[in-house]
């Protein structure tokens, strides 16, 4: 069994075997928090995201070695 597989097994073994109702409220909100956004986007964020993804799938990208040739080339010009 993988460890992924092991800390599931006592974990819900653990969760089965208690009546601590604070330590099952402190798991809930762990579960509940790892659920929501880690970020709230704005409307035009968003959008902006989307549009690079877009970009992205039509081949309209750079490599990152090409974006820092870029910079250091603008860089240099300043």
């Amino acid at each position: 069994m993988d460890s992924t597989a092991q800390i599931k097994k006592s974990l819900i073994s653990r969760i089965k075997n208690t009546n601590d109702i604070d330590f099952l409220k402190a798991l809930q909100t762990i579960f509940d928090s790892s659920e929501k956004a880690f970020f709230k986007l704005s409307p035009e964020q968003e959008k902006s995201i989307e549009e690079g993804r877009a970009q992205i799938n039509v081949g309209k990208s750079s490599s990152n070695d090409e974006v820092v040739t870029e910079i250091k080339e603008w860089l240099a010009k300043q």
